[in-house]
């Protein structure tokens, strides 16, 4: 949590950074620096560095016109938290922001190994807490429930009456999903201010802290075990962890092979692999970085795998050998065989899939692949032996998150844009059609579907500062408990997650 004087110190700070001088000051630069605090250091940081929102720094914005950008000022940006400022905000003012967003600070922004290692707390060596749990609820059952509103974290009983076991606090937003370890002890979470954080969910306690970059954009946990691998934003980097202390072990440039430096887009354990699998933003390059039997400290070896345009989103099927992945303003998705290196396939997608949130079933004895669209209200089912698209599935808006078990048969897909971001849409995956749409708290905006471990109840999030998580019987639809939450998005059962269930997100 930041505090109201680390607060006003980043501000002062961030005076400095964007060029606003003393009293008498009433120049360009000044002006621009005082629209920034008021209207975007909330979301972008106080030192443009990124926070909610992305960092805002020429080497962030190498994709984005001077144009693009000043009319997403004006207009906001769909499928994200970016407002419209037209209304508020003059054409000059508009301009002068844009070319304060466009100017590079004084010092370029670095978060070498020193600062790593400053950062990191060990609370607890490995092996020094008991391995049995301090509650009675199933371990495998338990639900993480981020508390974004609140900047906290609850761990929820999935069993009736479903208990609040604790919360703690986390760092500032939350971002990416936490991952867990393969028996399911613990939890990694990562900030988008670069912090990663090590729970035991056994004896709820905080075991270990690191700030491994500025800005974040998510983790993978090795399916051994025993590395964390951080994907960053800013810097352009990833940063190797030892999972047991969450100690530094090595920082890897983004790079491509043509010389460019990139942000990390997503960061993914393959665990059949035995590698994981980073994507470079701003380069048409996915690495594959293999971790089995290796010492990643002392020897990390990359294979780098070409793309025909630049990923801004992606998800590997069930065997991890394909890859499908988005590119902005594109109307298909490619899929890549990471056994060859090759694409094998390009599939109609218009809007923009959420590929990410994608999950699997088999669908008239086919495996399929469906992905909702936060740009448009439809949900695309793609068959995965063909990669033809077995139907464009109508929805009342467009949604971020599809959710289901392999023990019901249906899908469940939250609407977030629109006059509909009340409604959830259940489809039937035996038919491919809408059989029920459900509104939790009518006017208030649910998302983010998670299933506990026997599939037999659904968990919704209100997505509200006074929100909740209300909770249905997978079966009859009927809600069977609401529990008050401070703005919930991510709820994660430890069983789903650590078994790969085909109807969560990885």
């Amino acid at each position: 949590m930041v505090s109201l004087r680390t607060t006003a110190a980043l501000l002062a700070t961030a005076a400095i950074a964007v060029g606003a001088t003393p009293a008498r000051a009433a120049t360009p630069a000044a002006a621009a620096g005082t629209l920034y605090r008021e209207h975007c250091a909330a979301c972008h940081g106080a030192r443009r560095l990124g926070d909610v929102g992305p960092p805002l720094l020429p080497g962030s914005l190498t994709r984005l016109s001077r144009a693009r950008a000043a009319q997403t000022i004006a207009r906001g940006r769909v499928g994200t938290g970016m407002p419209a400022f037209g209304h508020t905000l003059s054409a000059d003012q508009i301009r002068s922001l844009t070319a304060l967003i466009y100017t590079p600070p004084a010092r370029a922004p670095r978060w070498g190994m020193r600062r790593i290692r400053a950062s990191h707390r060990l609370y607890f060596a490995p092996g020094s807490l008991p391995a049995r749990p301090v509650y009675r609820a199933d371990p495998l059952n338990l639900f993480v429930v981020v508390e974004s509103g609140c900047h906290r974290v609850a761990i929820v009983d999935g069993d009736p009456p479903y208990t609040i076991l604790t919360r703690f606090p986390s760092h500032f937003s939350l971002h990416g999903g936490p991952k867990f370890s393969r028996h399911g002890r613990y939890v990694y979470f990562a900030s988008r201010d670069g912090w990663v954080t090590k729970y035991d969910l056994h004896r709820l306690k905080v075991v270990a802290d690191v700030r491994a970059g500025i800005n974040t954009r998510n983790i993978a946990l090795s399916s051994d075990d025993r590395y964390v691998l951080v994907g960053n934003y800013l810097p352009h980097d990833l940063v190797v962890l030892d999972a047991r202390t969450l100690e530094p072990l090595r920082i890897v440039p983004a790079v491509s092979e043509s010389g460019r430096s990139s942000r990390i887009s997503a960061v993914y354990d393959a665990r059949p692999r035995g590698a994981f699998i980073a994507a470079l933003k701003d380069a048409r390059e996915v690495w594959e970085i293999p971790y089995r039997d290796r010492d990643l400290a002392r020897h990390l070896s990359i294979r780098r795998i070409r793309l025909s345009a630049y990923p801004d989103d992606f998800f590997l099927d069930p065997s991890y050998r394909y890859l499908i992945y988005s590119a902005r303003s594109s109307d298909h998705v490619e899929v890549v065989d990471l056994d060859s290196g090759r694409a094998v396939a390009r599939i109609p997608m218009p809007g923009m899939p959420h590929l990410g949130s994608a999950i699997t079933w088999d669908y008239r004895g086919d495996p399929v692949f469906a992905s909702p669209n936060i740009k448009t209200g439809l949900v695309t089912v793609v068959d995965m032996r063909t990669w033809k698209v077995v139907r464009h599935i109508r929805t009342l808006g467009p949604g971020y998150f599809i959710r289901s078990h392999q023990a019901t048969p249906y899908a469940w897909v939250d609407i977030v844009f629109g006059p509909n971001r009340d409604a959830v849409q259940v489809i039937d995956k035996r038919t491919l059609k809408i059989v029920r749409t459900l509104r939790p708290e009518p006017g208030h905006t649910s998302m983010h579907i998670e299933f506990d471990r026997y599939g037999r109840h659904a968990w919704v999030s209100i997505w509200e500062r006074k929100g909740a998580v209300v909770i249905y019987d997978a079966r009859t639809f009927r809600v069977v408990k609401r529990i008050p939450m401070c703005k919930p998005v991510g709820k994660y059962n430890v069983y789903n997650k650590i078994t790969l269930s085909p109807g969560t997100s990885h």
